[in-house]
Order: C-alpha cells, then structure tokens, then sequence
C-alpha cells in the first residue's frame, strides 16, 4: 500500500473499469472497489452489473453524474475529509473522460485532501493507437455537436490544430458527421473503431470521401470513436493517378479500376473517375 492509500486518511480513488472486455479490469482496481467505504458510480444500475460479475458488495453506492453533481459534490468532500476512502468509477473506461468528475477533483484538491487514479481502459487511447493515424500529437474533442451548423463551426475551429483529432460519436450520426468534417476541414484521412475489445471489434481507416460512398455506413451500430488525421500537406499527383489507371484499365473495366486506385492511393472516387475519364477520352482520339 502506497502513502497515497494509507488507512489513516481520507482519500478518493479514480478507478478505471472495462470498455468492452471485463478481464481488462486490473488487479489494484478490484482490490481498491472491494475495500472502498464509499463507490461513487455514474448509473447505480451499470455498476451493480459489474460488481455482480465480480463478487463485489459495496458497503455504500452512491451516484455521481451531470445533473446532480453540484449537490453530491460536497457530500463527496465531506466524506473523503472524514477520512472515507471512496472510489470513483464512470459506466466505462478512466472517469472524468467527458463526464463532470473534474470538478469534484479540483474541489477535494483545493480542500488540501488526496486523490489518486487506478489506471486502466480508456477508449479515446485505445482507439488511437489502434487507428494507425500518428499518435505523436493528438487532441480529443469529447462528443460534437448534435446540430450540422453547429458542430461545422465546431470542426472548423479546430482546423489548425496538429495531430490527430479524436471525437465520441453515436453511428447513427456518422455519416452526417463525416460530411459536416468534410465541409469543415477538407479531405482528411479518418479512421472509426467500434467495439472496442469486444468481439465485434472494427477498425477502419480511409479519407472520408471514401467513407461517404459506403451504403453500409448507416448500418453501424455499438460504441464509436471518430479519428480525424492531420492535415493533408500534399496534394494528389495526377500523373501518378495516370500512371495506376493506365495498368489498371487494360484488365478492368473503368469503374473497377477507378475503384481500385482510389482505394490504393487513399483518393476519391469522383477525383480518380475524372481522371479516368480523360485517359478514355484521349485513347478514344
């Protein structure tokens, strides 16, 4: 037991539970909830489930969210500073990620109490190193607006911005999503990863031209994590998109062999078609 887990003080633990596979959850983190005096959870009814899979009993669960997290918020002090040890656990994944648990850490802080974190899952990390976009930089945007005028303003401010971009999204907004990104920032290369660590785990990466012409992406469904790349610094060569059509179009029909150099150079279909359509047109003279 570290100083920050003495017995003898109050103490709040940020303890981070699965996002999908539940043997993700470490060894510290069940030992911390199986010793806790007090859990503070974000849906009582979630957090029961994890704990029934576990064998957890807590001796106190209270609950800790958006709408009343100003009236919890001192309960919270006034137990930690009694000497309570309490634990802070969110539906999934590390708390205080796009949920309101900063404040309540801020406050313990400012009343000169302890705070520590139990490390684990986190779906915006997990994703991004998943995605195959640079994680050298990166900046996660939380949820976009819901609104299309809205959440281009929204994309547009963070046009400037290096690295990746990383966003919670619901899969029934992505396809509006990608478009209004689109309009907001240009040709990008995004990447989406959806049930992450479960079985049904995908990731996919593309430049959202592409993704806009897939039927299926309104078929989604599960949790998603949006990944925008940087800036694309070039601008394609048309000679190179020539020279890949040229080989491609003696075996394949053109709309094949549009298809299959837009997806090896990561282009647009309707760029390389254009092209196309000038290499049939002069071979046709």
């Amino acid at each position: 037991m570290t100083h920050a887990e003495s017995k003898h003080e109050g103490i709040l633990f940020l303890v981070a539970t699965p996002i999908g596979n539940l043997a993700d959850i470490s060894k510290r983190a069940l030992e911390t909830l199986t010793n806790a005096d007090i859990i503070v959870c974000e849906d009582s009814r979630v957090t029961r489930k994890l704990f029934t899979h576990f064998g957890l009993h807590p001796k106190e669960l209270w609950t800790y969210h958006e709408h009343n997290a100003a009236a919890m918020r001192p309960r919270i002090v006034d137990a930690v500073g009694t000497g309570k040890h309490v634990a802070l656990v969110s539906d999934a994944g590390t708390p205080l990620i796009s949920d309101p648990g900063y404040k309540l850490v801020r406050a313990l802080q400012d009343a000169g109490l302890k705070v520590t974190s139990v490390p684990g899952a986190n779906a915006a990390l997990c994703a991004l190193i998943l995605s195959g976009l640079p994680c050298d930089q990166f900046f996660f945007g939380g949820f976009p607006p819901r609104k299309s005028g809205a959440r281009q303003t929204f994309f547009g401010a963070l046009k400037g911005v290096p690295g990746t971009l990383i966003f919670y999204e619901s899969p029934r907004r992505l396809r509006a999503c990608l478009q209004d990104l689109h309009a907001a920032l240009g040709e990008r290369e995004v990447a989406y990863a959806r049930e992450i660590t479960k079985y049904f785990e995908t990731i996919e990466r593309a430049p959202i031209t592409l993704f806009l012409e897939r039927e299926d992406l309104d078929n989604l469904k599960g949790e998603l994590v949006l990944l925008v790349g940087p800036r694309l610094e070039t601008t394609p060569d048309q000679e190179d998109i020539r020279s890949h059509l040229e080989k491609r179009m003696e075996d394949l029909s053109l709309k094949d062999a549009v298809k299959e150099v837009a997806t090896q150079l990561g282009l647009s279909r309707q760029l390389v078609y254009s092209v196309a359509l000038d290499l049939r047109e002069e071979r046709e003279r």
